[in-house]
């Protein structure tokens, strides 16, 4: 044998026996044995570097060091996922399923919900080149060197595997692991970690890998997403990635009717407790992954996923006083200032108490005995008060009137529930949060500006509104507080390279109520440019996709009053992107403007994505159900009986996939 074709031989059967531990968690050789084998090949592959490989079993033990995580683009983005506190909104959920399917053979995958960090991987010919964590769901930063050291993330695949796919999972921190890490830190004099999701989370970004190597973190894989995967279901999906070598738990269930979901929810509300890691909630999937595609996406989530949230973890603490703060809208929201309380592994100070409405409904007073729940497992609430300890001269709460901040009277507009402060132009924190808004990582994403540094510049009264940015010099900035020379020219520099930001991120960035990312994307794709935008009715408006009443009288109000129209101006002078590129504009037209489409079954000459991307591209809108407003239905093979029957009964023209194409040439 040689050397060759022994390190190769100890590389296939380190994988192998490292499978069986981390996924299968069957070993069938001991510790020792194992870290013998892996020593050996270390020193063969340092005695010859030409061999090297970068999947290699000893790559796992760390020793890069990232300063700065690069951010990567999500090639398929990464949406969350739509919650549900109870059976009776699962039922809704899924008649909202059926009634866009119009099929009533639908099946659904069970997955329990692990409390961790998401991540995507993407392979290519069955290798890891890429772990990239969530980030805003759209991009997300490089971590591969920290990704490369969990042991249950496979570096080599095995079987027949597609020649690229990205993998979503969760990073991990199992109990007992995150059990141990904290009694050595306790003796070694350190603060124990608060919780094993953000210990998890916290991994993910150290710069050192081989500490990431030392934390038994593992990858529990939810979903495959890609070009060509070959399988029809998501429990088809699931199986296949445990059989390329993917830790896939094995409580997954397919489940026929919705009994069997309801079962399975019940099992798993108590025996969660007995699971090697913290679990919230069951992730409720239609099975059939091209029901899925026909299910399609809301601005933010998956039309074919809910996950069904375990009643949360209460704790019971003091009401010391209510503040109430100033949103960038005028919005007011009150404040429960607690005394602090452990509570689902962090500590709780303070919990939104909503609105006026929601003080008066619960009676919630200064002084009272609360009861604290994390509401989605992440933003505290007071969900309830102890009567039997409220004090004997315990005060009403009586909801202010007026601006705490700049003491105008608020308002509460009709169909409204929270109250606002109207004076938008003179309110300091509505002044400082639109501008803080528009700097923001998905807007403008100005370097070597922050949330403090905005608050500096408006009270030192260099700026009064997103605009002025672009006139500040280094020697206005200079003998500010905290200003350094380098901290100056950094922020001249980082305004001026925000004027290559994209067209639909400076329309986020303006903070249009209710328009956001998803929102300012569409609107930019529909009107090209901010002029054509501002001249729209919102009749016009309520055409384009997933625009409603709301957001078009929103968006017309905003251009109509002068002052906004005015910083656009500036804006556009001082050179911001107000259109889309030449690059975006390329195919694009308005062949099918005023059409809608809905598109149905499986085709053969494109994807059903890029089929919607046409109909968009050409100025057509796509929906996921029909109505009598529908213009074409786009019916593939395996089309639903009852779509094809309401089309007839709507005498709705049913097109083929080359009738579509045809259309568009």
């Amino acid at each position: 044998m040689t050397i060759k074709e022994k390190i190769e031989a100890l590389r296939r059967e380190l994988r192998e026996h490292n499978h069986k531990y981390y996924v299968l968690a069957s070993p069938t050789i001991s510790d020792y044995e194992f870290d013998m084998k892996l020593k050996e090949l270390q020193a063969l592959e340092e005695q010859h570097p030409e061999f090297m490989d970068a999947t290699s079993p000893t790559m796992r033990v760390g020793g890069a060091v990232t300063k700065n995580f690069e951010t990567v683009v999500h090639e398929h983005r990464m949406y969350s996922l739509d919650n549900s506190y109870s059976k009776e909104e699962l039922l809704d959920w899924e008649k909202r399923v059926l009634r866009i399917l119009g099929d009533s053979a639908v099946s659904f995958t069970c997955e329990l919900k692990y409390d961790g960090a998401s991540i995507s991987l993407t392979y290519e010919n069955g290798e890891l080149v890429r772990g990239v964590t969530r980030g805003d769901g759209f991009q997300g930063d490089d971590v591969t060197a920290n990704i490369r050291t969990i042991k249950s993330v496979p570096l080599k695949l095995r079987g027949d595997f597609p020649s690229k796919f990205d993998v979503r999972g969760e990073i991990v921190l199992p109990i007992d692991g995150f059990a141990k890490m904290n009694e050595e830190r306790i003796n070694n004099g350190e603060d124990p970690y608060m919780n094993p999701r953000n210990t998890a989370a916290g991994s993910l970004k150290l710069q050192d890998s081989s500490l990431v190597a030392e934390r038994p973190l593992e990858c529990l894989l939810y979903g495959i997403t890609g070009s060509n995967l070959n399988f029809l279901s998501q429990f088809e999906m699931l199986l296949k990635a445990r059989e390329w070598g993917f830790k896939v738990p094995s409580a997954a269930k397919l489940c026929k009717t919705t009994e069997e979901v309801m079962e399975f929810l019940e099992y798993w509300d108590t025996e969660r407790h007995n699971l090697p890691y913290e679990t919230d909630g069951v992730v409720v999937k239609v099975n059939n992954l091209q029901q899925q595609e026909e299910l399609g996406y809301t601005a933010k989530s998956p039309r074919w996923a809910l996950a069904y949230k375990f009643k949360t973890e209460q704790a019971v603490t003091i009401l010391n006083k209510i503040s109430y703060q100033v949103g960038r809208t005028g919005a007011i929201t009150p404040v429960a200032n607690l005394e602090p309380v452990l509570l689902a592994g962090t500590t709780v100070k303070r919990a939104s108490l909503h609105n006026a409405d929601q003080i008066a409904k619960l009676d919630i007073r200064e002084g009272d005995t609360v009861y604290v729940e994390k509401g989605g497992e992440i933003i505290p609430k007071i969900v309830g008060v102890d009567l039997s300890k409220r004090p004997l001269h315990s005060i009403p709460t009586r909801y202010i009137t007026n601006c705490p901040e700049c003491g105008t009277e608020l308002i509460r507009k009709a169909g409204e529930a929270q109250h606002f402060c109207p004076n938008e132009s003179s309110c300091p924190p509505q002044i400082t949060g639109r501008i803080q808004h528009f700097i923001s990582r998905k807007a403008l994403d100005i370097e070597g500006l922050g949330s403090e540094t905005v608050e500096l510049l408006y009270n030192e009264g260099l700026i009064k509104n997103y605009a002025d940015l672009y006139t500040l010099t280094k020697e206005q900035l200079m003998p500010l507080e905290r200003m350094a020379e380098k901290s100056a020219e950094n922020l001249i520099k980082g305004v001026a390279a925000s004027v290559n930001i994209p067209f639909e991120r400076v329309l986020f960035g303006l903070g249009i109520r209710y328009v956001g990312e998803t929102v300012a994307k569409k609107l930019a794709k529909a009107y090209k440019n901010i002029d054509a935008l501002m001249a729209a009715t919102a009749s016009e408006l309520e055409m384009v996709d997933e625009i409603g009443e709301r957001i078009a009288e929103s968006t017309v109000n905003f251009f109509s009053e002068e002052k906004n129209r005015d910083i656009i101006n500036r804006l556009k002078e001082y050179g911001l992107q107000f259109s889309l590129t030449d690059e975006q504009l390329e195919g694009q037209t308005e062949k099918l403007k005023g059409q809608i489409f809905v598109v149905s079954g499986v085709f053969e000459k494109i994807s059903r994505t890029e089929l919607k991307k046409n109909i968009e591209d050409n100025g057509g809108k796509v929906s996921s159900s029909i109505s009598s407003k529908t213009s074409y239905i786009v019916a593939g093979a395996n089309m639903g009986p009852s779509k094809k029957e309401k089309a007839d009964k709507l005498a709705i023209p049913i097109i083929s996939e080359d009738d579509f194409l045809a259309m568009i040439k």
